[in-house]
């Protein structure tokens, strides 16, 4: 499996916090209060056809009729492979950091 990029896992996250409301605007919203930073729409659907494209998430359009604002809207669900991809993820970051209690910019001292 291949690592996630730190936004791959940006937007994994944002996907499976927002569970069945995650559709292009709630996403967008979502990353911003995760990450402190904007985003261009560009950014945001690109990124999602490259994780439809990866398989770590899957999209379906619903009919305005299922939709309380009368607009129809493509939700996004992280899949299994995409769960997985960020189990693996947080697993390297974990290992990453775990011995480095007090991070600083000096080297550290022998």
């Amino acid at each position: 499996m291949k690592k996630l990029t730190i936004n791959e896992q940006i937007f994994l996250i944002a996907i499976w916090h927002l569970k069945d409301e995650a559709y292009g605007i709630k996403i967008r919203e979502r990353i911003i209060e995760l990450t402190g930073s904007s985003m261009v729409f560009g950014t945001l659907y690109n990124t999602l056809d490259y994780l439809l494209k990866k398989r770590y998430v899957t999209s379906i359009k619903k009919d305005p009729e299922e939709d309380s604002q009368n607009r129809k809207r493509v939700y996004y669900t992280i899949t299994k492979q995409g769960i997985e991809a960020l189990q693996a993820a947080r697993e390297l970051q974990f290992n990453l950091w775990k011995n480095i209690p007090d991070f600083s910019l000096e080297e550290k001292k022998s």
